[in-house]
């Protein structure tokens, strides 16, 4: 067994910058055809330059994950791209850090909605391609009390559990479903970076609290998820797996 994804298609929502590029790299790199979406049309096309530098089959679209039509289109359009789809990897998030509607309905439309969404197109397309798995990219958010991001937490953690019950409904199915839960994860334009920008205290108290010593990195995500896709994690479902240098151990 190896972490080689060759011949295994896989699909990745959020793909073009940050955890979800990284991931779809990840894939890329080792042997995968890899289809790639977002909201912004120019970043997933910047995204797909890169990833076919690797020189595999990469396919990306814009997608409005709130919109179902659309999603179920990009879901069918992926798979015929790649040549049929094994691995899904809902990475996008609405990042609800208002406890108010807005906040509540980012969460909901994108981390939840779509999630699920994404898991009924392809389930159908993996199973027929002989069984493959489904990572949710959540965050250690949803694993304890979310003062600054109520509704980030609260449906990450409903994610994590729908996670789990995919993974028992799915199993006769041979998918494998998993949550990654990552800790603070900093790269250029994303929340800690601007972050160590505009609130270098905040920024300071978080890094100090990671026993690890340092910020995550996309890249710490990703292998975690190649692992998940990979036959090497056969016999891995209904995992909920915290990647954070230890950052929820101090709360």
């Amino acid at each position: 067994m190896s972490l080689s994804l060759a011949g295994k298609g896989a699909i990745i929502t959020g793909g073009s910058r940050g955890i979800g590029f990284a991931i779809a790299e990840a894939f890329a790199k080792n042997g995968a055809a890899v289809s790639i979406c977002a909201r912004g049309a120019e970043g997933v096309e910047k995204a797909v330059a890169t990833l076919r530098e690797h020189g595999g089959t990469v396919h990306g679209a814009p997608c409005d994950l709130a919109d179902k039509a659309q999603l179920d289109a990009y879901i069918d359009v992926a798979n015929d791209a790649i040549g049929g789809v094994n691995v899904l990897v809902c990475n996008a998030s609405g990042f609800g850090r208002t406890d108010d509607e807005a906040g509540w309905m980012a969460g909901i439309e994108i981390d939840i909605l779509a999630s699920i969404r994404a898991s009924h197109a392809a389930v159908p397309l993996i199973s027929a391609n002989g069984g493959g798995s489904i990572t949710h990219i959540s965050t250690i958010s949803a694993l304890r009390p979310s003062l600054r991001t109520p509704p980030y937490g609260a449906v990450k953690a409903a994610l994590n559990h729908y996670a789990q019950t995919q993974a028992l409904a799915l199993a006769k199915d041979g998918i494998r479903v998993n949550a990654i839960c990552p800790g603070s994860i900093e790269f250029e334009g994303g929340v800690w970076d601007i972050t160590r920008q505009n609130n270098r205290p905040l920024y300071d108290r978080i890094l100090a609290s990671i026993p690890a010593g340092r910020m995550g990195e996309p890249e710490d995500v990703a292998d975690v998820a190649l692992f998940l896709a990979s036959d090497m994690a056969r016999w891995v479902t209904g995992a909920v797996i915290p990647v954070d240098g230890g950052q929820v151990l101090n709360g």
